[in-house]
Order: C-alpha cells, then structure tokens, then sequence
C-alpha cells in the first residue's frame, strides 16, 4: 500500500514520484482522468516528462479518496495558479496525520500569500504540518538522475528532519533550514529574474551582461525578503543564489524561454498555449510587484519584465531602460533596511535577528 502521495502530475511532480518510487510505492494524483488513464497505460509522462518510464511502483490516478492510504506523506506539486481550488478539492481526503511538502514555487494573485499559506488557508491545515522544497530542480535532470540539491523549510524541525529522510537520495541531496518565508520568496522570485535572463540571451548580451542582470536580480530579490522579515543568507542558498544560476542558465527553464520567445518580438498570449508547461515567472511578477509597494521596496528587473509581459513594451527598450538607470552604491538599500530592522528591538523575527547579526560581523 503507497504511504506517499504527490498531487500534480506535471514535471515536477512526476519527476519527484519517480524518486520516490525507486524505493516504496506511490500514489500520483493527476487532474484528470485522461491524463490518469494515459499516463497508467504508457507508463510515461510524455507531454511532461518525455523519455522517461515510470517504474510499476506509481500507481497514477485522479481519484482523491486514494489520497487516504498515503497516510504518511503528502506532496503538493501543482501550478500556483490552480493550487488553491487543488486544495480545495482534495485536502478532505488528506489523513489528519499526514505530513504536507509543497514543491509550488510561486505567489497568488491577489492576496500575495505563499504558497505554503494557500495550502493552510485553502486546505485548514495547521502551517506546523506544510514544509517548503525548493532550489535548483530542473525536472529533466533529475528524472535523468543527474546529481542535484535543495533545501526542506518548516516551521518545525523535526517536519524538516522528516521529509528529508524520506525524499532525499545520494544524488538528490536535502538541507534543512527554518526560514520557511526566504525560500518560498527565492523560489518565486527567481523566475522572474530568469525570464529577463532569457531575454538577455536571445539578444546577445554575453556573459558580462547576464551576470550583471543575475545579479542584480539577486539583490532586488534580497531586499524584498530582508523588508519582509526574512533572512538574507537564505538569498545566497540553494533557494536563491543556487536556483537563479540553474533557472537563468538552462534551456530546460520554462522561464528562460518565455523571455528568449519574448525576446523575439512575440507577445505572452501567443507564447503562453505553447509552453512546454507553466513558466511561474508571468503568474508571479504582478503579485511580487504589489509586495514591493506594500513594503516600499524598488524591483525595477521584476517591474520591467511585467512591461514586457503585459504592457506591450519591447524587450529591448525594457533592457535600454534598465541600463539607462542612474548608478548608486550597490549596498545602499541593504544599509537602510538592515538599520530599520535593528531600530525595530527584540521583538524581531529570529530570522531577522540572524540577518542583522551577520550583517553586523560583515560590516566590521
């Protein structure tokens, strides 16, 4: 009997019951019943996950009541734009005992939650009980069994200790770390950095210039999360540095390519039916855009790459744009925010009293 359940049978979730299965039985929740039945008699996710078999080890199915017999473990891998009516759905049918990881990297429109808190808020399940995965997890490779890492964040240690027993293998290797909110905000943000990344590519910025984009990125990632009350080392982690090299640099990043395809002069509707899956970057960057004015925070990558999605503006006169801002010393919102969290005292998250510690040994 399966003790484990991945809910989403996309890439992502099928390379992650692939995983699994090599060592016990699991259950794959798909949307349909068309997609069950085709992926249960071909034994392969071919317009997912093409090329590679499943072993008889994964039981595929849309039924939520078999959710009930993974009585262990629960998986969420679905697109964060259908993850709330997802929950909605099927989280009666999850055991009051089951652990939850949520592998969706993204936020809701609209209420800007994490995807963590849509889970607990869709599903009325405890936070305590829902960990975050995330890091540099091209699917492809790792269904190729290439050698991989990420990072496990909870709220509770122990749920953190937990998952990493159960999914971590010699060549998918899993760290722990308490800061639930940074790795969700890395995971996130990353994709919109690696749309301006593919951009940059298609035009033939060259290395110097991708770096500096990437960069960048990272840095108005970080500040986002410092504003927010996360800790910045998380930023330059698996969650943050190790995924925006490994999503910026790859082809198989559905990101990277809607913008090389944006790049190309073509526009988001016409780009958007032929994605070979959900590039999170374009459901995403609107919601990051509303945190940063929330938390007066500037993101002009992540506002130039909206332009470009929904705004009609040329990638080209996005990049000209953000080459034409003036220059100012590169850690000067990192001075401001780190002395506004330290004039805030003791009631600080620890997260944030780790971020104004460390930045306290860097500065001296």
């Amino acid at each position: 009997m399966s003790r484990v359940a991945v809910i989403g049978a996309g890439a992502w979730g099928t390379t992650l019951a692939r995983v699994i299965g090599r060592t016990e039985p699991v259950t794959l929740l798909a949307h349909s019943e068309e997609t069950a039945a085709r992926i249960a008699s071909t034994r392969t996710n071919e317009k997912r996950l093409p090329g590679i078999e499943l072993p008889p080890t994964i039981e595929v199915t849309a039924d939520p009541l078999r959710l009930r017999e993974a009585a262990d473990l629960v998986v969420v891998a679905v697109p964060s734009a259908h993850l709330r009516t997802t929950m909605e759905r099927v989280a009666g049918h999850i055991p009051e005992s089951a652990d939850l990881v949520s592998v969706v990297k993204g936020l809701e429109r609209g209420t800007l939650l994490r995807m963590t808190q849509v889970i607990a808020a869709a599903g009325r399940i405890e936070p305590r009980r829902i960990a975050a995965l995330s890091g540099p997890t091209l699917a492809q490779e790792i269904a190729n069994r290439l050698p991989a890492s990420a990072v496990v964040a909870s709220e509770d240690p122990a749920l953190g200790e937990r998952v990493v027993r159960r999914l971590g293998r010699r060549r998918f290797r899993l760290y722990t770390n308490a800061d639930v909110l940074g790795v969700e905000l890395c995971g996130a943000l990353k994709n919109i950095v690696a749309i301006a990344a593919g951009a940059v590519d298609e035009l033939g910025w060259g290395d110097n210039g991708k770096a500096g984009l990437m960069t960048r990125g990272l840095a108005e990632m970080t500040r986002l999360g410092i504003a927010m009350g996360a800790n910045p080392l998380t930023f330059a982690g698996l969650a943050g540095l190790g995924d925006v090299i490994a999503t910026c640099g790859s082809k198989l990043s559905r990101n990277h390519r809607l913008g090389e395809e944006l790049a190309k002069g073509r526009s988001w509707s016409d780009i958007e039916a032929g994605l070979p899956g959900v590039a999170e970057g374009a459901y995403t960057v609107d919601a990051a855009l509303a945190l940063s004015a929330r938390h007066g925070v500037e993101m002009p990558i992540a506002r130039e790459v909206h332009n470009a999605l929904f705004e009609g503006k040329s990638v080209q006169r996005c990049l000209i744009d953000l080459l034409s801002r003036e220059s100012k010393d590169e850690l000067a919102d990192f001075e401001r925010w780190i002395d506004r969290l330290q004039a805030d005292g003791p009631e600080r998250p620890a997260a944030v009293t780790t971020a104004t510690s460390s930045s306290a040994i860097i500065r001296s």
